[in-house]
């Protein structure tokens, strides 16, 4: 864990070699998913049927047994227990709420000259969203990835889930029951990809692909975009936790476990202007490791990737948070939303001393795909915005073109497109 100072002589350059550290600890796996990708435009099922129990160590038998049917979704909804199926409604009862909120109304108006002009939203035909299913299971990302797409009028919602030595987990296969989902595949990695953004007999293609992954994962969204849309290029997880005085160290503390313990590579940095506070947080992190299941992902990660930062006051917490832009953020202090109105970059925000981001990550409402990787900069998070497009359109009589047209024309001429400028001038009766 590195404890920076801004009162210190080389802050600057410890700031920058943590802004400019590389937290993937895979190698380039471009031509192993290149090569994939390859083998299920070639060869469709078949190609996946012998992915799959390659890398998920089962034997489907066919290319029927690779769609999870409605019984078997039944059934699992089936064993949830009543608290679990309390929680799971519960969270996706606000984010369905939160991503209603967000839908966009049309726009018609008539200008001065008379043309109408408008903007229509229109949903996207068909989405496929990926859910991890190796180190762990998150039925919380089901809800995210597939609630916006149905809130924006998504007809077609394919998941697509690995199912290593051919286990599925219920609670994963009740949310996607729960936010709509239409069909249920149990493939994963980079060939889930392919399959969803090139079709085989069995799967339809897609329009975009959204949900988080792997290293291969992340590179087939890559390779594949173009062919289809993508959400992002998912880095590591990360938060940024700007505390005062009046915290508990321990509550500070497990707030940044709770992004160590997602994987090795995710960071987690406190940035506070008391120095009692940072080596209280320091030895509670150390306590808190020594009872938690994780404890090696989460204490390899504040190991390698964890920062304290010691600053004069929260003004310059501020500064810092907005070169860092962090994927999460939480303000900690006695006022909030002033100290927020200083970032402009993060993901999202969590405010106060009773919203720690686990909550975002399940039951607030708004969605926890959110950009990483300092991307925070120039991107936002998942919305219904990811599943609609934008159409514009132009209606003109002969009156409003006569008003705006010479104006065509002129500038057509100008760039050497002489058909632009006569497709208007003839309308003119020039």
């Amino acid at each position: 864990m590195k404890r920076l100072s801004t009162t210190a002589r080389d802050f600057e350059s410890a700031f920058a070699a943590l802004l400019d550290e590389a937290r993937e600890t895979t190698a380039r796996v471009d031509a192993a998913v290149a090569a994939i990708i390859a083998d299920v435009r070639a060869h469709g099922d078949a190609a996946l049927l012998d992915l799959t129990a390659r890398y998920d160590r089962w034997v489907p038998g066919s290319a029927a047994a690779l769609r999870v049917t409605s019984t078997e979704i039944d059934a699992a909804d089936a064993a949830i227990n009543p608290e679990l199926r309390a929680a799971l409604n519960l969270a996706a009862d606000r984010i369905e709420a939160f991503h209603r909120a967000q839908l966009p109304r049309d726009i018609e108006y008539t200008d001065a000259a008379g043309l109408t002009l408008g903007m229509r939203w229109g949903a996207l035909d068909a989405v496929g969203i990926y859910v991890p299913g190796g180190k762990a299971a998150y039925p919380s990302s089901v809800l995210m990835n597939a609630i916006p797409a149905r809130a924006a009028g998504v007809g077609r919602i394919a998941m697509a889930v690995p199912t290593p030595d051919g286990v599925l987990n219920p609670l994963v296969l009740a949310a996607a029951r729960r936010a709509g989902v239409t069909e249920v595949w149990r493939i994963g990695g980079a060939q889930a990809v392919a399959a969803l953004a090139w079709g085989t007999a069995s799967i339809a293609p897609v329009d975009r692909i959204t949900g988080p992954g792997n290293a291969y994962v992340a590179e087939a969204k890559r390779q594949v975009f173009g062919r289809v849309g993508i959400d992002s290029i998912a880095g590591p997880s990360e938060v940024v936790v700007i505390a005062d005085a009046a915290n508990d160290p321990r509550h500070v503390a497990v707030d940044l476990l709770a992004q160590a313990e997602h994987d090795e590579s995710a960071q987690s940095i406190l940035i506070t202007p008391d120095a009692a506070l940072a080596d209280a947080v320091a030895a509670a992190v150390l306590a808190e490791l020594r009872h938690l299941p994780r404890a090696a992902i989460a204490g390899e990660s504040w190991q390698r990737h964890g920062a304290i930062i010691l600053v004069r006051d929260l003004d310059e917490a501020a500064a810092l948070t907005n070169r860092l832009a962090p994927e999460h953020l939480q303000l900690m202090v006695a006022n909030p939303r002033a100290l927020l109105a200083q970032v402009r970059h993060a993901g999202a925000a969590f405010l106060g001393r009773y919203c720690p981001e686990a909550v975002g990550d399940y039951v607030a409402g708004p969605n926890h795909v959110l950009p990483t990787g300092r991307t925070a900069r120039f991107a936002s998070g998942l919305s219904v915005f990811d599943f609609l497009k934008r159409t514009t359109w132009v209606e003109a009589d002969a009156a409003a073109l006569a008003a705006v047209g010479p104006a065509a024309v002129a500038l057509g001429e100008a760039e050497g497109l002489t058909a632009h400028a006569r497709s208007v001038a003839l309308r003119l009766g020039g």
